[in-house]
This record gives C-alpha cells, sequence and structure tokens, in this order.
C-alpha cells in the first residue's frame, strides 16, 4: 500500500525531482533506508570540501597570472556524483577508523576525474565550464592554469598512493581516450548516413551500436554485453568509473560487484538520457555520433528514433538499480531514479 501511493507520489512532476527520486526508488524497491539518507548530507559535505580546497589553489593562481588580489573559481561538472555514491558505500561498511583512508582515495579519485575532464575541455577549445568572477576574453588562459594547477595536485597525490592507483588510472584514460581516436571516422560515417547513405548507417549499426568487444570485461553479465551501444559507451565514459572503481580496490577496499556495474551502468544511462538528449540538436549540426543522433539516423521515423532513445535509456538506469539494491546501495538506487526522473526527452524529434 505505501510503496503504491510513494509510486503514486513519484510520478507527479509538481513534486521537487529529489523527492521523486526517493519516493520512487522505494515504490520500486521497497527500500526507505533513513540511514542513507542521513548520510548523503554528510558526504556531499566531504566532497565539497575536497572541491573547495583544490579550486582555493586555482583561485590562488589565477588571481596572480591575471594580477588581482582574489579570484573566485568555480568549475561545473558532474563528474563527482560517482565519487560521492562510492565514498557513501563505503562509509556504510567501514569502521569509522577507516573513514580518512576512504576520503583520501576520494580526494585522489575526484581531483583526477576533473583534470582529466579540464585537459579534454583544453585539448577540444571548450571553456564554458571554466567559471571566475572577473571579465575576460583570455578563456584558454584561464583553463590552462586550472588545469596546471589541478594536475600538479594530482601529480603529488599519486606519489603518496601505492603505484597500482596510477597504472589503474593510467589503464582507464588510454582506453577512453583510443574511443576518442575513432571521432572523426565516426563523424565521417554520420556524415554520409544523413547524406543517405545506407551502407554508412549499417556500419555505425554494425560498429557504435552493437560493436562487440575483443576481450569482454568481466564486469558485464552475458546478457548486459547484448545491451545497445555498450561497447561504445563503455570506452566512451564508463570505463572511466570502472577505473575508478579500480583505484578504491588498489588503496585496498573491497568493492562488490554489483556496487561497480551499477555506478558503470548509471553512467552510460545518464551520458545518453541526460547530455546526449538535450545536445541532440547541436550534435545533429556537428556530426556527432552519440547514441541518441545515431538512433535518429537508423529509424525509419522519428517516433520510431524517440521510443528506442527512451527504451534504450530506461534499459541501462533499470539494470544499474537493480545492482544498487543487490549491493545494498540506497543513495545509488536513489541517484538512478534522480538520473531518470531529470531526462527532458520532449525535446526530441517524435516525442507527440
Amino acid at each position: 500500500m505505501l510503496q503504491r501511493v510513494a509510486g503514486e507520489i513519484a510520478n507527479r512532476e509538481t513534486a521537487p525531482t529529489a523527492v521523486r527520486a526517493v519516493l520512487g526508488y522505494y515504490a520500486q524497491s521497497g527500500t526507505l533506508d533513513y540511514a542513507s539518507l542521513r548520510l548523503k548530507g554528510h558526504i556531499d559535505d566531504v566532497v565539497e570540501g575536497i572541491l573547495r580546497d583544490a579550486y582555493a589553489d586555482i583561485e590562488e593562481a589565477l588571481a596572480e597570472s591575471f594580477g588581482h588580489s582574489y579570484v573566485s573559481f568555480d568549475y561545473d561538472t558532474k563528474l563527482v556524483l560517482p565519487a560521492k555514491l562510492t565514498l557513501g558505500y563505503l562509509y556504510r561498511r567501514l569502521p569509522d577508523s577507516e573513514h580518512p583512508g576512504a576520503k583520501e582515495v576520494t580526494k585522489l579519485v575526484t581531483e583526477a576525474l576533473i583534470d582529466g575532464d579540464m585537459r579534454d575541455a583544453v585539448n577540444d577549445d571548450e571553456f564554458a565550464d571554466f567559471e571566475v568572477d572577473f571579465e575576460t576574453s583570455k578563456h584558454r588562459r584561464v583553463a590552462t592554469v586550472a588545469q596546471n594547477v589541478l594536475q600538479a595536485r594530482v601529480e603529488e597525490q599519486f606519489a603518496r598512493h601505492p603505484k597500482a592507483l596510477r597504472e589503474t588510472y593510467d589503464w582507464a584514460v588510454d582506453v577512453s581516450q583510443r574511443h576518442q581516436e575513432h571521432d572523426k571516422q565516426f563523424r565521417e560515417l554520420m556524415t554520409r548516413a544523413q547524406e543517405g547513405d545506407r551502407e554508412a548507417a549499417e556500419r555505425i549499426r554494425a560498429e557504435y551500436k552493437t560493436a562487440s568487444f575483443e576481450k569482454p570485461p568481466s564486469l558485464f553479465t552475458d546478457e548486459e554485453l547484448l545491451l545497445p551501444y555498450l561497447k561504445t559507451q563503455y570506452d566512451r565514459v564508463g570505463i572511466i568509473y570502472e577505473g575508478m572503481i579500480e583505484m578504491y580496490r588498489a588503496a585496498g577496499f573491497e568493492i562488490d560487484r554489483s556496487f561497480e556495474r551499477s555506478i558503470v551502468l548509471a553512467i552510460i544511462g545518464a551520458q545518453v538520457w541526460l547530455d546526449d538528449v538535450d545536445d541532440f540538436e547541436t550534435d545533429m549540426h556537428e556530426k556527432q555520433l552519440t547514441p541518441v543522433t545515431a538512433e535518429y539516423l537508423l529509424a525509419d521515423d522519428d517516433a520510431t528514433a524517440y521510443r528506442s532513445t527512451v527504451e534504450i535509456s530506461r534499459g541501462y538506469l533499470e539494470r544499474a538499480r537493480r545492482e544498487a539494491t543487490r549491493a545494498d546501495s540506497t543513495l545509488t538506487g536513489i541517484a538512478t531514479e534522480y538520473i531518470y526522473r531529470s531526462g527532458e526527452p520532449s525535446v526530441l524529434p517524435g516525442s507527440t
């Protein structure tokens, strides 16, 4: 009875998304873990403190570089959510005496993730996420200073951890970068497919949508290996977060495989359901192949592409939620619900 009522409230779009996510997860799983909900605020504070510490060094460097007495800096990123969820997972399972070690690894993981993201932004001339409180036309300089500071902090932290953490991080980055090297090829296929080339469309299906692994990651089940776009999206974003979990393991922390799967599947789902859906028009214009643009190239009509996009995204997120429940990670289950209920697929053609 209570689960049914919770589900009804969760489906009311007038309710706050965070509330809908909590009630939606309860309706699906039957789990309402008050201790986890209380823990969330503490985890948020811990990670926000990590970011403030890193950004303080960046602000000092920017102030010196631009001749200001003080500079305020922020970087718009969604990368820290998986680190928050992992820290929450560990805090629930570790004695208090081991919490500082988990926090120390989370600090390294968080800064390494943002450093990599900043480096990609600088390489791609994308500076919109670098926010400062002074007027300047030298956006590349702002970004370069910020990334250099963060890189130095990350290198210093790696030196204080076992070598295996660095090796794991480098492995994940290398796989992700090899995927990026196919970007030109995928853009060419997309251009040809938009011009009506059926051979190009079929290559997108074979090499992007249903691509298979030479050596399938042991992380996934046989059924999951059949998910549309798994290979390309694992290489694109999933590998980074498998690498993140492996860094915790290399530091001596035990993490359930179900939790790891929930994180990786949720991140792939979020990439498609939030970023790729939101960026659909821009990506179509700029010839950027994503699961969403691919569906609109492969489908017979917009309505079919829309339904397929929703089904694919929901498939990833529902699997992520189930794995979170199996791993007894309420926060991760709620996060997958939040991701799903934050999507706005109505911006896509064929939604009505």
